[in-house]
């Protein structure tokens, strides 16, 4: 299938974005005093940006301030935001998702859709970029828009030329007519063609691919081709796009909530149909609405285990639907759904085991998922092995819900012997005060909160050096014993320090309790 790309260029982006948040200085409007945005460069302030009023009368980007006001003095002024233009191009991008999951940025103020396949959705390419065209212009933004077989060839059309849509293989044919500025090269380049009597990109091709790369850059040579349409480099879209995805878009906006909640599980039934001839479950689902005014709103949904399951997947959206700070408005209705998959992993035909193991099992993946919508996986955690052998750093904590992979499996106890180390540590080693038959061996009673403990079994020494590349050389070597109180009672202790080696005088701690 031979791709198709869709331009967008918002050639006023940044005094439309102002428009939109009625953020103007005083005076300054569509009917009144021209607008300019400026950024200080070099000790004085030049031009970022215009509104069409002031380029109609002259004023360009890069103008000094008093250069422009030299020419116009009665100018509106606004200080140039880049970061809020970004975040508005970004919304735009968001908006343009409705028509396909592959929209990337084109900077500065641009947008490119692969529309590669989706076209007819709407219509035709004709169709969907006169709804695209009327969706941002009723948002009070001035847009041009080009369809062509590459990127840089639509953008091309976009910016510099007059040409709506390039039909399949058209695009050369178009494109030469276009300025030399099309090339989008330095200033020097643009000049230098220019005086050698090189006015539009036919020009340009006609002379041999070699002598332009030797004389202007094989940048140059490689960006024409690409503009003709003889190079494809696709694009790297703003959102990578879902393993699996489904959408409704409705021909009226949609504001009944109990249908938006049938609409949702009827979504939720084909994206099952699909993971299951593929073998495969979601581990993380994202809900789009998109409104009928621009806005979009998503939710994301995780699982703690590869799911099909339409129900317990309702059932999440049910949760964080209930959590939400700031509740689903649908305001004047949503025209679409989606309902996208990005991240799936096989999952085989659940069968449940003979003691029930399975069900349990199930239950409890299910609570955890539940409780990670509630409360935001940063609130959920699980507790995973670490590859350390230091007490402190053998385990660690990840959210509940999520990829597995990379987490080590926790090693294996020895059949019928007790657990090695305690489930829970203090934080740090607690002191005690130990008294020992020998130096290096293990204490015979020890003092802790003000209770003596005579011991009446120890085992050890294990012993653990220092992890030197993260606590430095003068952490001191820890023997540690597990040992068992007159009453019953268990205890992990350690000494710190090697014995008049490390040190005089080596003290004792409590790091942990067995259960």
């Amino acid at each position: 299938m031979q791709r198709r790309y869709l331009a967008l260029w918002f050639p006023f982006l940044a005094s439309d974005r102002l428009h939109r948040q009625r953020a103007l200085p005083p005076g300054a409007g569509p009917d009144e005093r021209p607008l300019v945005l400026v950024e200080k460069e070099g000790g004085a302030l030049r031009l970022a940006d215009c509104d069409r009023r002031a380029v109609a009368l002259g004023l360009t980007r890069g103008l000094t301030l008093a250069d422009a006001r030299a020419r116009i003095p009665d100018l509106a002024i606004a200080e140039a935001d880049p970061a809020a233009d970004a975040r508005f191009l970004e919304r735009l991008a968001g908006l343009c998702d409705r028509f396909t999951p592959l929209v990337a940025l084109d900077l500065p103020h641009g947008l490119v859709l692969d529309i590669s396949g989706c076209a007819h959705l709407f219509g035709g390419e004709a169709a969907l970029r006169q709804e695209i065209g009327i969706r941002l212009r009723r948002l009070g933004l001035q847009l041009r828009a080009s369809i062509a077989g590459t990127p840089e060839a639509a953008r091309a059309l976009a910016r510099f030329g007059d040409c709506a849509i390039s039909p399949p293989g058209g695009d050369a044919e178009r494109i030469r007519l276009l300025p030399v500025a099309a090339l989008e090269a330095s200033p020097e380049i643009i000049l230098a063609l220019s005086r050698a009597g090189l006015k539009t990109l036919a020009d340009i091709a006609a002379r041999p691919a070699g002598t332009l790369s030797a004389r202007f850059g094989e940048a140059v040579a490689r960006r024409l081709q690409r503009i003709l349409g003889h190079e494809d480099i696709r694009i790297t879209p703003l959102r990578p796009p879902p393993d699996c995805m489904v959408e409704r878009h409705f021909p009226e906006p949609l504001q009944d909530t109990e249908g938006l909640k049938a609409i949702l599980r009827h979504l939720l039934d084909e994206a099952a149909r699909i993971l299951e001839q593929r073998g495969e479950g979601g581990r993380a689902f994202e809900i789009s609405f998109f409104r009928s005014d621009g806005a979009v709103r998503r939710l994301f949904l995780e699982t703690g285990r590869p799911s099909r399951d339409p129900a317990a997947i309702l059932r999440l959206y049910r949760e964080r639907i209930d959590t939400l700070a700031d509740p689903l408005d649908p305001g004047f209705g949503f025209d679409a759904i989606r309902l996208a998959v990005p991240v799936c992993e096989p999952l085989g035909t659940p069968q449940a085991s003979l003691d029930g193991r399975a069900v349990e099992e199930e239950a409890v993946a299910d609570l955890v998922d539940r409780l990670v919508a509630r409360f935001g996986r940063d609130r959920v955690l699980r507790f995973v092995a670490r590859n350390s052998h230091h007490p402190e750093r053998e385990a660690g904590v990840i959210p509940a819900v999520g990829t597995s992979a990379g987490v080590q499996a926790w090693p294996e106890p020895e059949p019928g012997e007790p657990p090695a180390r305690p489930l829970q540590l203090f934080e740090p080693p607690q002191p005690v005060e130990t008294l020992a038959e020998v130096p290096d061996g293990p204490p015979l009673r020890f003092r802790w909160r003000r209770v003596l403990h005579e011991i009446a079994r120890a085992e050890g020494p294990e012993r653990i050096a220092p992890e030197w590349w993260r606590d430095g050389p003068d952490e001191p070597t820890r023997d540690y014993y597990r040992v068992e109180d007159a009453q019953g009672r268990r205890f992990w202790l350690f000494r710190a320090g090697l014995y008049d080696r490390e040190s005089v005088q080596p003290r004792w701690f409590l790091h942990g309790l067995f259960a």
